[in-house]
């Protein structure tokens, strides 16, 4: 949600303003949303017949034939009459079996660490045991054409580093590229480490990154970061805020050192998969443009003998999206036609959306609006980010919240960064855009512990409500 661009698509964005100023908003078909059947959909979704759905692996691919049959069974179409419903894109992926971490500061005895608790493998990590010494490295960016090198003076050569996700200011797209996982990553390789380390306040699965053969990346807890940072003077907590109030690098050589084993498969001719279905307009002209309603489908997957289920991120949004096909596809058909996609790879850096984006069904003219989903399922209530223009979008959000009243919160999007979701490559195409999330709070966000349990189905239901108000409203104009 953090840069525009318009692209030759912009044309139609004015096309559509003139064309929804002239009409009405048509608010006799409220949708038939059901509770139980979309909580029963997420609860599937997120037990383990599925695996944590890591793109690429059999749990994904299950669960991915499981959706497509639920699509199927209300009368959308598939996207490609040869493909059917599962349209294919490359996507390599990593599993990890097992990992151990032992740590050694001097005068201290030795710890061993907890998988899962003190520290995660990322989950595009190589197999292999490495010891070394540790360098701790700000925000792991080596960037001097900007003025700015976390690594300047260092040798890492042989050594752990250890950093913060994140840049000197946050206000400043053109740090937005080392931003990304992968930059940091090839970055460390590049000056000769062993591993790339992050600091969480609590280790999280991540499968955003590209595996690299001899690098062995992983994150700790800020509890095991404290006890390394102890002869610094340092916390986690207060380094990481000095660090981002004053702008300037801060790193420097650590006494402690690290034994680290790790073992993963990895799986570079993985293929992953969009959910694609049709309910095809009503009106013989207009049924030719498109709505896209959307989620993704996939989450992190099992590692060192944890599945990552995934129930609030991101099954609540792929049962809301089949919530609004079900209950769409039992009243009148809406006169435009409405693109359902549950999207693969999500986690891996929007893999699926992107290759929607540029792969769309061909039978389509023109795409009205995206409508994405993502982590909607617990709190009381909704937020929406929004594309500022045209302005029926932000119209059509506040009609439609006055049948459902759970908008708790919706702003304009600037610009879209490296930490945004599905609705990211239709925006940057020029298609007006909605972003939906609920207000939580999110606990357990890619740890083990997001289940089923913490999701409210009546957040779901409304979700369903307010997605379905809002399409059917530009659906019929």
């Amino acid at each position: 949600m953090r840069s525009h661009q318009l692209s030759s698509l912009a044309v139609l964005v004015t096309v559509s303003s003139l064309l929804f100023a002239q009409h009405p908003a048509s608010t006799d078909r409220p949708a038939n949303i059901d509770h139980h059947r979309v909580y029963d959909v997420c609860r599937t979704l997120a037990s383990d017949e599925f695996g944590g759905r890591l793109t690429g692996d059999s749990g994904y691919t299950k669960s991915a034939q499981w959706t497509a049959a639920i699509m199927k069974k209300n009368g959308a179409l598939p996207f490609d009459a040869a493909a059917g419903y599962l349209q294919p894109f490359p996507a390599p992926y990593t599993l990890v079996q097992s990992a151990a971490m032992t740590i050694s500061i001097p005068g201290a005895p030795e710890r061993t660490l907890n998988a899962g608790k003190d520290f995660l493998p990322l989950l595009y990590t190589d197999s292999g045991t490495i010891s070394g010494s540790m360098v701790f490295v700000g925000w792991g960016i080596s960037a001097p054409e900007l003025g700015y090198d976390d690594y300047a003076g260092l040798d890492v050569h042989g050594k752990v580093v250890l950093c913060f996700r994140g840049v000197p200011n946050r206000e400043d797209s053109v740090f937005q590229h080392y931003d990304e996982h992968r930059t940091r990553m090839q970055t460390a390789k590049s000056k000769g480490a062993l591993a790339l380390i992050y600091l969480y306040e609590t280790p999280i699965a991540n499968p955003n990154g590209d595996f690299i053969s001899g690098f062995y990346p992983s994150m700790i807890s800020f509890g095991v970061a404290n006890a390394l940072l102890k002869e610094r003077g340092w916390t986690a907590e207060a380094l990481q805020d000095s660090l981002s109030r004053s702008r300037n690098t801060r790193s420097f050589p650590l006494a402690a050192s690290i034994h680290y084993r790790v073992q993963a498969t990895h799986h570079p001719d993985g293929i992953g998969y969009n959910v694609l279905g049709i309910l095809e307009g009503s009106d013989p002209e207009l049924k030719k443009e498109c709505i896209i309603i959307g989620g993704h489908l996939d989450h992190c997957g099992t590692h060192v003998g944890l599945t990552f289920a995934g129930a609030s991120d991101n099954a609540s949004g792929s049962a809301v999206v089949l919530e609004i096909l079900q209950a769409m596809a039992a009243g009148p058909r809406p006169k435009r036609s409405v693109l359902f996609a549950l999207f693969g790879g999500e986690e891996m850096g929007l893999l699926g959306s992107k290759h929607l984006a540029e792969h769309f069904p061909k039978q389509f003219t023109r795409y009205i609006a995206m409508l994405n989903f993502d982590m909607v399922g617990t709190g009381d209530g909704a937020w929406c980010g929004y594309s500022a223009s045209p302005e029926w979008v932000k119209s059509i959000l506040d009609q439609a919240d006055r049948d459902v009243h759970i908008l708790r919160g919706s702003r304009a999007m600037g610009r879209v960064g490296v930490r945004s979701s599905d609705f990211a490559p239709f925006y940057l195409k020029g298609i007006p855009s909605y972003s939906f999330g609920s207000n939580g709070p999110h606990l357990f966000y890619h740890e083990a512990g997001d289940k089923i349990y913490r999701i409210n189905p009546d957040m779901l239901a409304d979700m369903a409500r307010l997605g379905s108000g809002i399409a059917l409203r530009i659906a019929d104009r």
